[in-house]
């Protein structure tokens, strides 16, 4: 009897019957991600969390980014309900001697809630001058507390830039980043802040340099300068503003980046659906491929 060939064909049969294995997209995977953040503040419409889910997928989002650690249970729950990601959830921490860094106990919380969620925390950092390196050493003790928490529930931590901050500058995120060297520590750009805090036009070097931590980018339509004070030229909707977001974004697909692409919405106002629409729509001619 000649029974080995029989058994390559059963489990031959066995293995085309079973369905094909699929994986949730992770940050850094190809298609940048794009989703919206600071949605809820000045929406005129007031919207809850399953409104805005209902919203954002009928919109073609994937996904939303959350502010602070409040209600990130109910955040996921709606989202859950639509389909879609919970991307990124930003938090302060401050390194201002004597005082609490960040909401320990709050943190662990939310970390259980996104554990295996691939979630990015996008840290703002205060409680220094902006830039100021003596800070350094408090902020990598924080940092690296911050990260072992973190490491079981596959979240990424970011330096965001913020102007006025102690972080301002993307130089500052990636000084600490490499300080702190851990794997679940890296940093964002974000191009309001950068727009804001640096008189250069040229990109290319900061990006360059932010590349082997660079996990998240934030854009939005802006203008290319803006001497007064405020968001109101330096935040619009994407397909407003003089300043060229397309080059921008092609300059990051040059340099291999893959991560996720945040909408910042703070500041915008009217419905928040008009404006995440004609985004959404400007984004897609952005990133069409060429004909």
């Amino acid at each position: 009897m000649r029974i080995f060939p029989i058994i390559v064909l059963v489990l031959a049969s066995q293995i085309a019957a079973q369905p094909a294995q699929t994986t949730s997209p992770r940050p850094g995977a190809p298609g940048n991600a794009f989703f919206p953040f600071c949605i809820d503040w000045h929406d005129t419409q007031k919207r809850t969390f399953e409104q805005q889910a209902q919203m954002l997928k009928e919109l073609g989002y994937p996904g939303v980014g959350h502010i602070w650690l409040d209600k990130v249970e109910e955040r996921l729950a709606t989202l859950d309900a639509a389909g879609l990601r919970l991307f990124q959830i930003t938090m302060p921490v401050s390194i201002a001697p004597g005082k609490k860094p960040y909401d320990a106990e709050r943190f662990k919380e939310v970390l259980a809630l996104i554990k295996g969620r691939q979630v990015q925390f996008c840290l703002i950092f205060n409680g220094m001058k902006a830039s100021d390196p003596a800070g350094d050493p408090r902020a990598v003790e924080i940092l690296r507390e911050m990260s072992d928490l973190a490491r079981d529930s596959g979240a990424q931590l970011l330096l965001y830039p913020h102007q006025k901050d102690w972080i301002e500058r993307v130089e500052d995120s990636v000084r600490v980043a490499d300080l702190v060297d851990r794997p679940n520590v890296g940093v964002m750009f974000n191009l309001c802040h950068w727009l804001r805090v640096s008189q250069s036009r040229d990109y290319k070097p900061v990006l360059k340099q932010a590349m082997p931590r660079l996990w998240a980018v934030s854009i939005n339509g802006a203008d290319e300068r803006d001497e007064l004070p405020g968001w109101k030229h330096y935040i619009q909707p994407l397909d407003q503003g003089s300043f060229d977001v397309g080059a921008l974004l092609k300059t990051l697909k040059e340099f291999g980046y893959q991560g996720p692409v945040g909408l910042q919405c703070f500041g915008i106002v009217g419905d928040v659906r008009e404006h995440l629409a004609r985004s959404m729509t400007t984004w897609r001619e952005l990133t069409a491929p060429a004909k």
